[in-house]
C-alpha cells in the first residue's frame, strides 16, 4: 500500500520554526528520510518552497478558463510544506511513520493512502486505466 504523507504547518509552527537552528531542522529531516530510506519503505519525498510569493501560483476551476494567480495562498495552516510517499504494509505502518516525522507543535501531517487498482473494480477495461499500466511500465523501465 502506498501511503502520503503531507506537512502542513500552522501559525504556532511557522513561528516555531522561525526560531529554530536551520542546521538542526536540516539534519532531523535527513535523519528520518535515512530512516525511511534504510526501512525500504520510502518512494519520494520533497520538501516545497516557501517562497511562495514569487514561485508559486493557484489555478482555480471555478470559472472557465480556470484563472490563475500567484500566491499567497491564504491562511498559513493552508499551506502544503512537503510531502513524502511510502510504499507499507498497512495503514497501522504508515501511522507509525508518520508518528516518528521529526514536526514540532503546531505542524500536522495530513496521512492519505494512495488509490491502486482494487479502486477501480469494474472499469479495468476503462481505455485509461489501462494506458496507465503502459506508462507506469514505460517509467520503470526508462
Amino acid at each position: 500500500m502506498k501511503y502520503m504523507l503531507i506537512m502542513r504547518a500552522t501559525q504556532e509552527a511557522k513561528e516555531a520554526y522561525d526560531g529554530m537552528d536551520f542546521n538542526e531542522v536540516i539534519t532531523r529531516m535527513g535523519q528520518y528520510n535515512e530512516q525511511l530510506i534504510s526501512a525500504g519503505v520510502l518512494l519520494a519525498g520533497e520538501g516545497l518552497s516557501d517562497d511562495i510569493e514569487t514561485t508559486g501560483f493557484v489555478v482555480d476551476f471555478s470559472a472557465t478558463p480556470p484563472a490563475v494567480t500567484d500566491g499567497p495562498y491564504g491562511e498559513i495552516h493552508e499551506l502544503f510544506n512537503g510531502f513524502w510517499m511510502l510504499e507499507v504494509s498497512s495503514k497501522e505502518e504508515a501511522v507509525e511513520w508518520a508518528k516518528r516525522c521529526p514536526l514540532g507543535p503546531g505542524s500536522k501531517l495530513e496521512v492519505r493512502r494512495v488509490t491502486d487498482e482494487s479502486d477501480f473494480v469494474g472499469f479495468e477495461d476503462n481505455e485509461y486505466l489501462q494506458k496507465e499500466k503502459e506508462w507506469r511500465a514505460a517509467a520503470e523501465n526508462a
